[in-house]
């Protein structure tokens, strides 16, 4: 797991020299404090192309850690490679290489991703089996390769003007060029208010992308292609007979192996352990696979409704692993600065926050921690497909007699403030009864609907926006597999859009915060392309969800964790809002710094506020996210953002 940054160009004027390289790398040295390196392709001798490129690395080195330093290229110096994240099959492919010629000067994943290229060109990504964000520059040809993994990782940002292309891991390694500016993309802010986070392909900054997961892009003579290499086939249901123990066998057999490979590594390694399902079946197929008790991790909170270490202590000592457990008063006065500096765009998920807490003590006894990331996307674990199977039942009724039937179930469900609480999730079911399957979804999932956006918005603003729907992103996900029934629809678009957007931009910005990398063996896409490929009986079905997970893995589950409810890892946003924050939320939200960015309605984000602090209304999760935008915007926009995270607001 490293940071990588670079640039390519084909004029003079667009060059970048080594002192604006090393700021770029500088930036994001929490990503790999072990290690830095750089390379010029105008030093290599004879070379007087009007292409040029330059590659930075941060490392933080896992496997080969005498022999891995980057950037590194093939024997005779034409292929250069920087890279963040792991190849897990490379001793596999190596030795395929090795057979087919190539000679290896070191032990790393590294320089198979060279070699891979000499014999595959851009194709190569199709053979690694990974997490990864990579540069290729082809010196001989003048052309650069970037490339994202399949599931969306590792992260891979990139500007391009024609005359040059930027590119990082991170957005706060782009900024430390010239002429990058700090331009926000009113589109961006709707995006991010709609999911609580900012889509691919868009950044917060205008001119500023995002490479999609499972994309490559290639750049030559200025000009820019990205393409597409893999998706998992939602789109096509398995027609190879198949019993369900065939599957569950199919099941243990490709996850096992997927744990299998990321054990792989050169320093400790570890596994977070919440107690729920996803989590205590990764811990137990590592500890199957191990000689020794392995290290596990949790933490809890002194709030009752958010502390799990209970099943985490339930499950250690099912597996008999080495645990370690820890409790934290979690603040957001001192979590917030860092949160903010080190995702780079406003991210509203706030269980950032206890990541990072998790990513700080694994950190102190590990250098690698294996997740359950992914379980509930690929395996429809969340409660809210429950729901979506249920209004596909109410689909089938005429809309007038489905309308009447809302509003008289309507009037009978309880009105309440809490955010989970059973009455107040029915209401909000019911309101979205008329909606089409696919709007629902959006309207069940999304912080502000379109019309808490439209109430939000100043005229100017609106105007800005230009008739601009964000429902987009949800809706052109659901058309990857028209064919499948809605719950395995909706799990793709999850798959699609929520998991690497939200998920996993949460778990690798804070595990490398702390210089620690997270490995999920759900994330491997021979585990994602079994799971679209399953039909949805095996996974789901009414009042119970990752069906055959649970069913597969039973040995590895004590029985009070096989039938306990999910619990998300969160922490007391509601709480904070109504008590030690509540102050604050009026002093930033309502502040004229903040209202004369030209963004929200005073009487608006008022209304918000008040409906809160007297409890008619719990917008707990809607004014964490107007919060992180405004810190976002004071850290980013109003000032040169600094090169290490605050300390305080």
């Amino acid at each position: 797991m490293c940071g990588i940054a670079g640039a390519v160009w084909n004029r003079l004027d667009a060059a970048i020299d080594r002192s604006v390289l090393s700021h770029m790398t500088t930036a994001i040295q929490h990503r790999g404090p072990d290690d830095v390196g750089m390379f010029f392709s105008s030093e290599l001798e004879g070379n007087s192309s009007p292409s040029q490129c330059a590659l930075g690395h941060r490392r933080l080195s896992i496997i080969d850690l005498a022999g891995g330093h980057q950037p590194l290229s093939n024997e005779d110096g034409t292929v250069w490679t920087i890279f963040n994240g792991e190849i897990y099959n490379y001793r596999e492919l190596r030795d395929e290489l090795i057979s087919r010629g190539h000679r290896f000067s070191t032990s790393s994943d590294t320089e198979v991703i060279v070699h891979l290229y000499e014999e595959f060109g851009q194709r190569c990504v199709e053979k690694m089996r990974g997490m990864f964000a990579f540069a290729v520059w082809d010196n001989r040809h003048g052309r650069l390769l970037l490339a994202r993994d399949r599931m969306g990782q590792k992260p891979l940002i990139y500007r391009n003007t024609g005359t040059q292309l930027l590119f990082a891991s991170e957005l706060k390694a782009l900024l430390q060029a010239p002429g990058v500016t700090r331009q926000v993309n009113p589109k961006s802010i709707d995006l991010f208010l709609t999911y609580q986070y900012i889509p691919h392909p868009h950044s917060i900054f205008e001119g500023i992308h995002k490479l999609p997961p499972a994309h490559v892009a290639v750049w030559e003579a200025g000009e820019v292609t990205v393409s597409r290499y893999w998706e998992a086939p939602y789109s096509t249901v398995s027609t190879k007979p198949m019993s369900e123990e065939d599957w569950r066998k199919e099941l243990r057999e490709t996850l096992t192996e997927a744990v299998r490979l990321r054990m792989r590594s050169d320093v400790p390694i570890g596994a977070f352990l919440s107690g729920g399902v996803d989590s205590t079946i990764i811990a137990g197929l590592m500890q199957s696979l191990s000689d020794r008790p392995i290290h596990t991790f949790s933490i809890g909170f002194p709030i009752k409704e958010y502390d799990e270490r209970s099943y985490a202590r339930q499950a250690a000592a099912h597996l008999k692993t080495e645990h370690h457990e820890y409790l934290v008063e979690p603040s957001a006065l001192e979590m917030l600065p860092k949160l903010i500096w080190h995702y780079d765009e406003p991210f509203g998920d706030s269980s950032a926050i206890p990541t990072m807490y998790l990513s700080d003590v694994t950190r102190q006894v590990v250098k690698v921690s294996l997740s359950g990331d992914g379980g509930d996307e690929l395996f429809a674990g969340y409660s809210r497909y429950q729901a979506v199977h249920l209004a596909g039942r109410a689909d089938w009724l005429p809309a007038p007699l489905k309308a009447m039937l809302g509003w008289r179930m309507w009037q009978r469900i309880p009105t309440s403030t809490k955010q989970g609480a059973w009455g107040r999730r029915g209401k909000r079911f019911i309101e979205a009864l008329s909606q089409s399957p696919e709007r629902r979804y959006l309207r069940w999932i999304g912080i502000f609907d379109q019309q808490l956006r439209n109430e939000l918005y100043t005229p100017e603003f609106s105007n800005q926006l230009g008739g601009f729907d964000s429902g987009n992103f949800i809706l052109d996900a659901y058309q990857q597999c028209p064919q499948r029934d809605f719950v395995t629809r909706t799990t793709s678009v999850d798959v699609q859009t929520y998991l690497p957007c939200d998920i996993l931009t949460k778990v690798d910005i804070a595990s490398m915060a702390y210089g620690l990398e997270a490995r999920s063996p759900f994330m491997d896409h021979r585990v994602a392309e079994l799971a679209a490929r399953m039909p949805i009986e095996l996974k789901f079905q009414p009042g119970q969800g990752k069906k055959i997970l649970i069913e597969t893995f039973r040995d590895l589950l004590p029985t009070s964790i096989q039938n306990r409810p999910k619990m998300g890892f969160g922490v007391p946003i509601d709480h904070w809002m109504r008590n030690e924050y509540r102050d604050m939320l009026r002093e930033l939200l309502l502040s004229e710094r903040s209202l004369q960015r030209g963004i929200f309605r005073k009487e608006a984000v008022e209304r918000l506020i008040n409906e809160h602090l007297t409890e008619r209304w719990d917008h707990a999760y809607r004014l964490w996210n107007l919060l992180c935008l405004e810190l976002w915007h004071r850290t980013y926009v109003d000032a040169i953002p600094p090169m290490t995270a605050p300390t305080s607001l």
